[in-house]
């Protein structure tokens, strides 16, 4: 059973700054099938066309019948511990400074034997146990096994808190409380046991109601002001908590509704960007150094930043354009800050959502996602380590649709579908 994660002891701010050491990094193409199902939270092996054989580790071709028709399927990762031994001595510095690591042999249902790392609640072999993804520090898969059954306090677990961002016992700043879906996340987040919850609110002048009361109430929350169209407004704020802060929650936004030709000028498509966009950059610029700095202060250290896009942001919806645009615009430079933030060793999570059953979305007939949902989801992507969330309905259709085919998609929105 997992002891229960206690309160951590203040850090010592005499002491210096540890540097972060990533665990080894480095995959071959082919392996990065794995990477890329981990980063939304699945277990993927190979699976051959041809002869049904599924394999690991990935090649160019199937081991059994040499068929290059190979293809990554979801696994359910049921399978035998065959034997486990655990480490108390290695050569490299991320896991030196980690050790004692417990390692496993599994032999799947499916047919392969894996090497994976073990939870602290799987006993010794022979056992059943299922095997799941997650991605590391550096960004990339590792597999790990889990027990069956296990206790209330799985995640509490020193080795799977380090592929997490669990917010239990983190400080957090979500960038925007006046919304339905801001006061959400903050609720979600002091129920997952968040230490602080910095709200911010850009208009502090001016009354507050609308739910503001309600959240202020709470004792982990502290309001502050922040404006993400006024650089002057992030960066007061960044050097007042931005070495404090373990977890940013982006959330704000502006949507308005309406393509190209139905609006005239540029007013309403400059306000979306200079939030949606915009916003994000300044955010990015004043607190993403903060976070990189103070990524490996031990298991309450800054570990993710969270960015709510739209499904809109993987093809143009035309009812939505201009602010479709704006969250395509976005999400590029969320794919840049990952690829930023990644040798620090934080996860930056990008959440895409269908609509939601907000202002924004009054016409918008049903199914739509609730704030609480929304909310729920961006915890538990936080807690499983994932990349990328489609939360709802819509965005999970939307989604197998553009894999499908990205064109057909694009022609079938155009023509007024949804």
């Amino acid at each position: 059973m997992t002891m229960p994660l206690m309160r951590p002891k203040r850090k010592n701010p005499v002491l210096r700054t540890r540097q972060m050491n990533l665990p080894p990094w480095a995959r071959g193409r082919v392996a990065l099938g794995i990477t890329a199902g981990a980063a939304e939270g699945r277990f993927v092996l190979q699976t051959c066309e041809a002869c049904g054989t599924v394999q690991y580790p990935p090649r160019e071709a199937c081991h059994k019948c040499l068929s290059p028709l190979l293809h990554w399927r979801e696994q359910s990762g049921e399978g035998e511990l065959l034997s486990a031994t655990t480490l108390h001595h290695s050569n490299d510095l991320f896991f030196r400074e980690r050790l004692p690591w417990r390692l496993g042999l599994v032999h799947l249902d499916a047919g392969p034997t894996l090497m994976v790392h073990l939870h602290g609640e799987v006993g010794d072999a022979p056992r059943r146990v299922r095997v799941g993804a997650r991605l590391d520090r550096a960004g990339q898969a590792v597999l790990i096994g889990f027990p069956n059954e296990g206790s209330p306090h799985m995640a509490d677990d020193k080795m799977l808190r380090e592929m997490t961002s669990d917010p239990k016992f983190r400080k957090v700043l979500v960038t925007d409380g006046k919304t339905e879906v801001g006061q959400a996340i903050v609720r979600a987040l002091v129920k997952a046991g968040a230490d602080i919850v910095w709200v911010g609110h850009a208009e502090p002048w001016k009354k507050m109601g609308g739910g503001l009361d309600d959240i202020t109430a709470l004792p982990q929350v502290t309001l502050v002001p922040l404006d993400l169209t006024n650089g002057r407004s992030v960066s007061e704020l960044a050097g007042e908590i931005g070495g404090k802060v373990d977890i940013v929650i982006n959330n704000a936004e502006v949507h308005r509704t309406f393509g190209i030709g139905a609006r005239r000028g540029t007013d309403v498509a400059k306000a979306e960007m200079d939030i949606n966009y915009f916003g994000l950059l300044r955010l990015a610029q004043e607190f993403g150094p903060a976070l990189k700095g103070r990524s490996a202060d031990g298991v309450t250290g800054a570990t993710a930043w969270v960015n709510l896009l739209s499904i809109y942001a993987l093809t143009n919806f035309p009812p939505h354009g201009t602010f479709s645009a704006s969250k395509a615009a976005a999400h590029s430079l969320a794919q840049c800050l990952r690829a930023e933030m990644r040798p620090a060793g934080i996860r930056v999570i990008n959440v895409f959502p269908g609509p939601i059953d907000d202002e924004w979305n009054q016409h918008t007939p049903p199914p739509k996602l609730a704030p609480g949902a929304l909310a729920n989801a961006i915890v538990k992507a936080l807690r499983d380590g994932v990349e990328d969330v489609y939360p709802g309905d819509v965005a999970q259709e939307w989604l197998e649709r553009w894999r499908d085919n990205p064109k057909i998609l694009e022609r079938e929105l155009a023509a007024g579908g949804s």
